[in-house]
């Protein structure tokens, strides 16, 4: 079957299991009466997400949600709990090594990072490990592993850059912000620079790996001038969208970005993947994995897209007209949530 891993993590081992802090969620209790209730379940379930903000959290919510339906409707008992590595590799890595110590039937890691940890911690156990949100599973090493599954979010780069022109049609300069750091980039990055060459379009590049870089780099795309900055689904710039979107809006230029998440935090469009969809099918997974065993399943499955995501108050303050995207698709109009 699937080939096992062949790992590439930095070297720190997942040999001695440590404690971490976890957001207890769904139905989960507190105290003497967790160790009871773990005992007495049918299923118990690590939810870990590489780090906070919303899209992860949105799909983390979703997945309770449906592990709680699933629980309702096949009469077992799910405990769950969701952790957060909160961007850190060497955090994710103890949840993974206590996950597995702590006997889980399943791990579902949301995001690249947290899927490659705890791949590489559950690889002795073979605890099955159901990931979502991955752009580019094969880019991450994550296929062609008999323990693994899960749902990938991969964007359609030309589509969203074809709204751009559609919109727009004289952008002569675009911004690419996007993090070194995630995996989830490199693929929709190479493809967003071939269908800008083909139209010859030039662009700017601005990486960054934290808050206050992404503030800055986006900061030197205003400078530069941009008419549009393409930004995929990567975590690094979503956690500081907010801090952000004012700034560009400002400065006319429109945010095209590789999920729905960044538009409710103040980017201008997408078209992607519904990650309350993705988190729901991801738990469906994580269940038949749990219940059948993963010899049936694939290495990964291909959520559906399709949906044009607005942020209207962002479009109120770049003046834009956005209707032309009805003729593109079905566009759902959003507005800011701080959150």
């Amino acid at each position: 079957m699937k080939a096992n891993l062949v790992k590439k993590l930095v070297a720190i081992g997942c040999t001695v299991a440590m404690a971490v802090s976890a957001a207890a969620c769904g139905n989960t209790v507190s105290g003497d009466d967790v160790s009871a209730d773990k005992n007495q379940a049918d299923y118990k379930v690590a939810i870990v997400k590489q780090m906070d903000h919303a899209s992860l959290d949105e799909i983390a919510n979703a997945i309770a949600a449906q592990l709680d339906a699933i629980e309702a409707k096949e009469g077992v008992s799910i405990d769950y709990e969701i952790y957060s590595g909160q961007g850190e590799q060497t955090t994710l890595m103890q949840i993974g090594n206590q996950v597995v110590m702590e006997g889980v039937d399943a791990i579902i890691p949301i995001a690249t990072l947290a899927a490659q940890v705890m791949t590489s911690c559950a690889e002795d156990t073979k605890t099955p490990v159901v990931f979502a949100a991955i752009s580019d599973p094969e880019a991450a090493e994550l296929t062609g592993i008999d323990y693994v599954t899960g749902t990938s979010d991969a964007l359609n780069t030309a589509f969203i850059l074809d709204m751009m022109l559609a919109e727009n049609p004289n952008v002569k300069n675009v911004g690419l912000l996007y993090s070194l750091s995630e995996t989830n980039s490199a693929t929709p990055i190479a493809e967003a620079k071939a269908y800008l060459d083909s139209k010859g379009i030039t662009y700017n590049e601005q990486t960054a790996a934290t808050n206050d870089e992404v503030i800055a780099a986006a900061s030197a795309l205003i400078a530069s001038k941009v008419d549009a900055i393409f930004t995929p689904t990567d975590n690094v710039i979503m956690a500081a969208e907010l801090a952000i979107y004012e700034d560009l809006a400002a400065a006319g230029i429109r945010h095209y970005t590789g999920a729905d998440s960044f538009v409710r935090n103040g980017a201008f469009a997408t078209c992607g993947v519904n990650y309350t969809d993705l988190g729901t099918k991801t738990a469906d997974l994580a269940f038949k994995a749990m219940k059948e065993g993963m010899a049936d399943l694939e290495d990964f499955y291909l959520m559906d897209g399709g949906i044009i995501t607005v942020n209207t108050e962002t479009a109120a303050a770049l003046g834009a007209d956005y209707s032309v995207f009805t003729d593109m698709g079905t566009v759902a109009e959003v507005t800011t949530s701080l959150e």
